[in-house]
């Protein structure tokens, strides 16, 4: 597996370091993610997605505190990974962030996974045309954490409804 750190940003209140594993993106940010850090996570994202890099997963075990624009930051680059084919995967949240997508209903779009480890061996989700829910594809993977309260209807979040 290639470990190679990719690159970094950092601010006083929020870092990303990113790095590759196999065909995959790590990008963890560690700090607080909001209006004043979020372009400090959009320009990692957007350049693993320039690069190639379908799947990438957000390791947010180091992520302190998560508002409105730091969701549509992850709301954007989802969007963009699932045109790509690939998609978006959450690993290690912690509770006070698991939280923001829970009452936002932003969890339901999203993988999400107990570690890295199960967010790097899990399929894809399978999106209806609207880009909302899971449609029934592949099994979850090991590891992985299926949404609270998902229900499968199209009342999930948007970029364009969060914030």
């Amino acid at each position: 597996m290639d470990r190679g750190t990719v690159g970094s940003a950092q601010s006083g209140r929020l870092e990303v370091e990113v790095r590759e594993e196999g065909s995959s993106a790590v990008v963890t940010p560690a700090g607080e993610l909001d209006h004043h850090t979020a372009e400090l996570l959009r320009a990692p994202l957007d350049d693993c997605l320039g690069k190639g890099f379908s799947r990438i997963v957000v390791d947010c075990a180091r992520l302190d505190f998560c508002d409105s624009t730091g969701l549509n930051v992850l709301l954007g680059a989802r969007l963009k990974a699932e045109a790509a084919g690939g998609g978006i995967h959450l690993a290690a949240m912690r509770p006070v962030v698991a939280r923001v997508f829970e009452i936002t209903g932003a969890e339901a779009v999203f993988s999400v996974h107990d570690t890295v480890e199960a967010a790097l061996g899990a399929p894809e989700r399978q999106t209806g045309p609207d880009g909302a829910g899971d449609t029934g594809g592949a099994p979850e993977a090991p590891g992985t954490r299926g949404a609270i309260g998902d229900s499968g209807t199209d009342d999930a979040a948007s970029a364009d409804e969060v914030g």
